[in-house]
């Protein structure tokens, strides 16, 4: 059975130091269901011009959205996702630009996409399990685990893994009104877009949204330097976690 057509959305803020435009050209060479969506969310360095020089090298299968100001990942993912859909792929994606989790993975996505056609929402999972090749810096791994615990508690869902770079998800309905409004988050707009798709109405017969959401534990994801991310923004995770759990405890929309 052939694949379904993905577009998957790669945000992009200053990558210009940790781009690999020859991975993203070798990887969509061979996939013709595949077409990439860089959102380039107002770069200041060299990233604009190697974004246009990837899109001439493959026209067809490789586009640049440009933000004309820094708007954070969760803005740049947001507005990719929507574009992506609006052109008409049935899944839909994004993937972060440093390939921490390597693009042959996307392989892995397509394949459970087809198997299970009930699954709406298809989140990459970074778990050390023996032979895998996870590599992930102690003290974020350690962190992590300790928020996993708390997203799981907010969303009464055993998710261990909301945070990881690489997600797919069936183009329809719900998936627009998630992608809808802006999130309130700027750090953890993973957990925010779970708790906005399990919030979606269920038609009569129909399995509960968090059904329709599998974890793909990736094969590889290895830890990339450059990270934006800082120890201290954990607390502020931690905040708009806490806005999270406030707003489906008593039933207030988060979009």
């Amino acid at each position: 059975m052939p694949h379904p057509d993905l577009t998957l959305a790669v945000p992009c803020y200053n990558e210009a130091a940790r781009l690999d435009p020859n991975a993203f050209l070798d990887f969509v060479a061979v996939r013709p269901a595949v077409r990439l969506l860089f959102v380039d969310d107002g770069s200041t360095d060299a990233t604009p011009r190697i974004l246009e020089a990837l899109r001439d090298a493959a026209p067809d299968v490789v586009d640049v959205m440009r933000l004309s100001a820094n708007r954070g990942k969760a803005e740049a993912v947001r507005l990719g996702i929507l574009e992506a859909a609006r052109r008409g792929a049935s899944l839909v994606g994004f993937w972060d630009a440093d390939l921490a989790t390597p693009l042959n993975a996307v392989d892995d996505f397509l394949a459970l996409s087809v198997k299970r056609p009930d699954v709406e929402v298809i989140l990459g999972s970074r778990v050390m399990l023996l032979g895998r090749d996870i590599r992930r810096l102690a003290w974020r791994h350690y962190l992590g685990r300790v928020c996993a615990t708390l997203v799981s508690l907010v969303l009464d869902l055993p998710v261990y893994d909301t945070q990881c770079g690489a997600k797919v998800f069936r183009s329809n309905d719900a998936l627009a009104a998630v992608f809808a409004t802006p999130f309130l988050s700027r750090w953890i707009f993973d957990v925010e877009m779970l708790a906005r798709y399990l919030a979606q109405p269920v038609r009569p017969g129909d399995p509960p949204r968090r059904e329709r959401i599998y974890e793909l534990a990736v094969a590889v994801w290895h830890h990339k330097t450059g990270s934006k991310l800082r120890r201290t923004d954990y607390a502020r995770a931690l905040f708009d976690l806490t806005r999270i759990w406030h707003a489906r405890r008593t039933g207030r929309r988060l979009g």
